[in-house]
C-alpha cells in the first residue's frame, strides 16, 4: 500500500526541485507549472495571445524574485501576477475588446469528447460575464481559492467577493440554463 506521502511526491506537479543553480529551478518550475499559468491566464482574459503574455510576464517575474519565492510557493507568486497584471492592462486601457460567444472556436469536438464540449460551453458562458465577475468566478470556484484570498489577490473586499460571486453564478446560470454550485432557483423567484 502507497502511503498518501508516497502519492504526493509521485505527482510531478507537487515535485520541488531543490538541488542544481536557482536557473535550473525556475526551468523546471518554468516547464511544469506553465500548462496550468497558461490555463489560468485564458480564463482570466478569455484570448490566447493575451494569455501567452501574462504568462511571460508572470515567469519574467518570478525569475527576477526567484531568491524570494523560489524555496517557499513559486506557483502562488505567479498566478497572483498574473491576475494583477491582467487588472492592471484593463485600468490601462478601461475597455476590453470582448468576442462574440459566437466566434469563438465551433463548439463541437472532432473526437465527440464530452468533457471538451462541456469546457468550451463553460469558457463561452465566462465571456459572458463581466470582467470583474469573471475574475472573482475564475478565481473563487475554478481555482478553489476561499473568499478571503479571492479577495487578497484582487485587491477588493470579501464582500465584493460574495457580491461578485453571486451576481456571476446567477449569470452563468442565466447563460447556461443549469444549475451551478446552489440551487438553480434565484433570489428573484423565491421571494
Amino acid at each position: 500500500m502507497v502511503s498518501d506521502d508516497a502519492a504526493v511526491l509521485d505527482d510531478p506537479r507537487a515535485r520541488v526541485v531543490t538541488t542544481g543553480t536557482a536557473a535550473e529551478r525556475f526551468t523546471a518550475f518554468a516547464r511544469d507549472r506553465s500548462p496550468e499559468l497558461s490555463r489560468i491566464a485564458y480564463l482570466l482574459c478569455g484570448d490566447t495571445h493575451r494569455a501567452a503574455d501574462l504568462v511571460q510576464l508572470a515567469l519574467e517575474r518570478t525569475y527576477r524574485a526567484w531568491g524570494r519565492v523560489g524555496d517557499g510557493e513559486p506557483f502562488a507568486y505567479a498566478r497572483r501576477v498574473i491576475a494583477t497584471a491582467r487588472i492592471d492592462s484593463w485600468r490601462r486601457t478601461r475597455k476590453d475588446v470582448l468576442v462574440a460567444p459566437t466566434d469563438l472556436r465551433p463548439g463541437a469536438a472532432s473526437d465527440g469528447t464530452q468533457h471538451v464540449v462541456d469546457r468550451d460551453e463553460l469558457v463561452r458562458a465566462l465571456r459572458q460575464l463581466p470582467a470583474a465577475q469573471r475574475r472573482v468566478v475564475v478565481l473563487r470556484y475554478l481555482l478553489d481559492r476561499t473568499e478571503k484570498q479571492t479577495a487578497e489577490d484582487l485587491g477588493i473586499s470579501v464582500g465584493a467577493v460574495k457580491s461578485g460571486a453571486s451576481r456571476g453564478l446567477d449569470r452563468l446560470r442565466d447563460v447556461l440554463g443549469v444549475e451551478i454550485g446552489t440551487p438553480s432557483t434565484s433570489r428573484k423567484e423565491a421571494q
